[in-house]
């Protein structure tokens, strides 16, 4: 069932068991397990069924520190979420992703990759995925990885019609809850604000933040403001640890062949390296996404480099007689660092139309970040070089340590982090079940639990993550 309002919800005397905040693809995967499994649920949408001005304007706030992106424009307030505008790379976080790391602080989750594999099939499926494929070695520190393209699946499209013809789970448009209230031990209410205006409160037995990446951490930190920490009583790591994928040019390649590397339908290739190599540079994970310039490009660049990279140039000068087959674009995405200092804060000044305080967002990359950005290039290069398939010529802001250009990518659009998974309270939000530390009936889903963020597009991981708390839900709420 799908309501426009509230109003008309609570006309139908619907009773539910489990309330989720959020109808992205955390929200609505959670929703569809529980109601496979008997268990009335209502899901709580902040926007309409499409786009709107009103509706986005609750997500406008500011951002302190590094250049980003407007926060009312990277993501989306309405059924569906962020998926939305999801472009539909698809990768599950690697095995290292999980583990913790020597040579980064406050790495490691508390539950390893296996946790979420059982859960893949079910995600292609929800995905409309191909078969995941392992990643292929090109050298002892660079691997081809698989970064699938997929359909950009809409939750609200795909998932509509389902929805609407359920009989134990309701869809609320236009109705957010603005705080929730609590006793230090469960969560005992939510004040709900619906159609532009206040709608009362409401309870359930148990409910689930699915409100994105950033108003997971917005919503429980006002909540806690509200109730004097009676809804996350070990709030010490509340908003911190935010993360995002920076994402840039980093330079150009010279192939011999570009046959050597499986490319996708759009000609794309993409590699990692390994944990080996992380280990040994002492850097993070990251992407890199090699990009075909077409032929005739490949004459401008290669006179360039003969005047500014006379190795190179005697490299492809042997080549010649090969044909240089052409060139790359090389753009790379990588991790970033867990800290605490990248924090989610609410204003101080400024608040929606509800009287919410909007977010203020504390994000800076650290000399760890552009240390990966610099040294992968180095690691791809050097593969290139031993391999003879090419050669690298590194941007020259990145071999110089000049700023971040602010004409980029910049990042992906992915937030991770602030109300981060892990056993120690002090540093993190939710449990391994997704469950916020000291509370009874109060778990969040979504990309804001990521321990670490690796150097993936986070929503397959997301959706695994949904499947595997709505199942673990599933058991609880029957119990």
């Amino acid at each position: 069932m799908i309501f426009d309002s509230y109003e008309a919800y609570r006309a139908a005397n619907f009773s539910p068991k489990v309330c989720i905040l959020g109808s992205g693809p955390a929200g609505t995967t959670i929703a569809r397990k529980l109601g496979a499994a008997g268990i009335p649920v209502v899901v709580m949408e902040a926007g309409p069924r499409e786009f709107s001005d009103e509706s986005q304007d609750f997500y406008r706030g500011s951002t302190v520190g590094d250049f980003y992106f407007d926060l009312d424009i990277t993501r989306l307030r309405f059924m569906g979420g962020s998926s939305n505008h999801w472009a539909g790379w698809c990768r599950v976080l690697d095995k290292q992703d999980f583990e913790p790391r020597a040579w980064v602080p406050d790495t490691g989750w508390p539950i390893r990759r296996t946790d979420i594999e059982p859960y893949l099939p079910e995600v292609r499926d929800i995905l409309d995925l191909p078969a995941l494929r392992p990643d292929m070695p090109i050298s002892d520190d660079i691997r081809w990885v698989q970064l699938i393209k997929s359909p950009a699946v809409r939750f609200a499209e795909k998932f509509g019609d389902e929805l609407d013809k359920a009989t134990n789970i309701a869809v609320v448009l236009n109705t957010c809850a603005t705080e929730l209230a609590g006793d230090g031990k469960r969560v005992t209410g939510a004040r709900l604000w619906s159609n532009g205006q206040d709608a009362g409160s409401f309870s359930a037995d148990y409910f689930i933040v699915c409100t994105g990446g950033l108003e997971n951490s917005r919503l429980l930190l006002w909540s806690n403001q509200r109730s004097n920490g009676g809804v996350v009583p070990n709030a010490m790591a509340l908003g911190r640890y935010w993360m995002e994928h920076p994402t840039f040019e980093g330079g150009n390649a010279i192939l011999a062949n570009y046959n050597a590397f499986e490319v996708d339908a759009v000609n794309e290739a993409f590699f990692s390296p390994t944990l080996t190599a992380m280990e040994r540079l002492q850097i993070m994970n990251f992407g890199i996404r090699l990009i075909e310039t077409p032929y005739p490009g490949v004459k401008s660049l290669i006179a360039d480099l003969a005047c500014t990279a006379p190795d190179m140039a005697e490299w492809m000068s042997s080549k010649l007689s090969q044909r240089l087959r052409c060139a790359a674009q090389l753009y790379v995405a990588w991790e970033q660092a867990p800290l605490a200092s990248n924090q989610i804060e609410l204003s101080k000044t400024d608040v929606d139309h509800a009287g919410v305080p909007r977010i203020e967002l504390h994000w800076k990359k650290s000399e760890l970040e552009h240390r990966t950005l610099l040294e992968g290039l180095r690691l791809f290069g050097k593969t290139l070089i031993e391999k003879d398939l090419g050669r690298v010529r590194i941007a020259d802001w990145i071999s110089n340590g000049q700023d971040y250009p602010t004409d980029d990518e910049t990042a992906g659009h992915h937030h991770m982090g602030g109300t981060r998974m892990g056993t120690d309270i002090s540093k993190s939000v939710v449990d391994a079940n997704c469950k916020v530390h000291g509370m009874d009936n109060l778990y969040v889903g979504g990309s804001s639990v990521f321990c670490t963020s690796g150097q993936c597009n986070p929503t397959t991981t997301i959706t695994a993550l949904a499947c595997r708390l709505g199942e673990h839900l599933s058991k609880v709420v029957t119990a």
